[in-house]
């Protein structure tokens, strides 16, 4: 789903703009990041992504996909495997996205730290 891509390219290159154009800036919309309780409306997950991209750069091979898709809402999961300066890990993660009438808008983000195994 190109609008999932989108989320990772925006993300892996911290850029703001981009970010915002894939949510829709609503008071509907929430954002759970490893670790962090859960932000609700773009105000509050807007400045989270402010506040990560001033953090280290990090890439992301994005592994796992499975989308269910609907009329107007959509779901796709899959694994965030990261690289960066401390070395990386595993996010699983699930995305949720609305059709507005012309593209798919995220209205929901939720990661969850992959437990190494030993």
């Amino acid at each position: 789903m190109r609008a999932n891509t989108a989320f990772y390219d925006a993300f892996e290159a911290r850029d703001i703009d981009a970010m915002a154009a894939a949510w829709e800036l609503s008071d509907r919309v929430c954002c759970t990041h490893p670790g962090w309780t859960t932000l609700h409306g773009w105000p509050q997950v807007g400045a989270s992504w402010r506040a990560i991209f001033n953090n280290a750069p990090m890439q992301f091979i994005v592994t796992n996909h499975h989308v269910v898709l609907g009329v107007d809402m959509a779901v796709v999961t899959n694994d965030e495997n990261l690289i960066d300066v401390r070395g990386g890990g595993t996010v699983a993660a699930l995305n949720a996205f609305a059709f507005d009438g012309q593209r798919w808008r995220m209205i929901a983000h939720h990661g969850s730290s992959v437990a190494r195994t030993i």
